[in-house]
């Protein structure tokens, strides 16, 4: 039990700073790529009733993606430093923030294409929604005949 508390004030070494690196990077990752996978797969059929183009859906999916790793991952490594002279548990406290904050940006990410996309389909179906008449509908009877042709009428603006 002694050699816990004693561990914790200890300083950081370079090669226990590489560890906390390398535990960071592992974890930063894999929630990185977990989540990427899963929003491409579970977001293609939202995509696809956004876009109603098939082919279009998949290439935004796509690159949203690619987008998404380059964001995060590069925001992950960027996020991350152990202090010199931090004890360990202040490099752990750091690590577990650090984790913390690409989580909630991850989420901010996530709400922001998803409020976008939302917008995107709402502009569509009300665009869509209007039902513009034919023109040709309401074309007025040909004249009869011997009668004099009404002139045609004003287009609409």
């Amino acid at each position: 039990m002694q050699m816990i508390p004693q561990l914790a004030m200890e300083t950081i070494t370079d090669g226990r700073a590489v560890q906390l690196y390398l535990v960071y990077a592992v974890i930063a990752l894999t929630m990185v790529v977990w989540l990427a996978r899963t929003l491409h797969k579970n977001g293609a059929l939202f995509l696809h009733d956004v876009f109603e183009d098939e082919r279009l859906a998949g290439a935004v999916n796509h690159l949203l993606v690619v987008g998404f790793y380059l964001l995060n991952l590069g925001y992950a490594l960027l996020l991350y430093k152990v202090q010199e002279q931090a004890t360990l548990t202040l490099a752990v406290n750091s690590l577990v923030q650090r984790l913390g904050a690409l989580m909630l940006s991850l989420g901010v990410i996530h709400l922001t294409n998803m409020f976008v996309f939302w917008r995107i389909r709402t502009y569509r179906d009300r665009k869509g929604g209007m039902n513009i008449p034919n023109p040709t509908a309401f074309r007025p009877p040909p004249p009869a005949p011997g009668s004099m042709p009404t002139p045609p009428a004003m287009p609409a603006r």
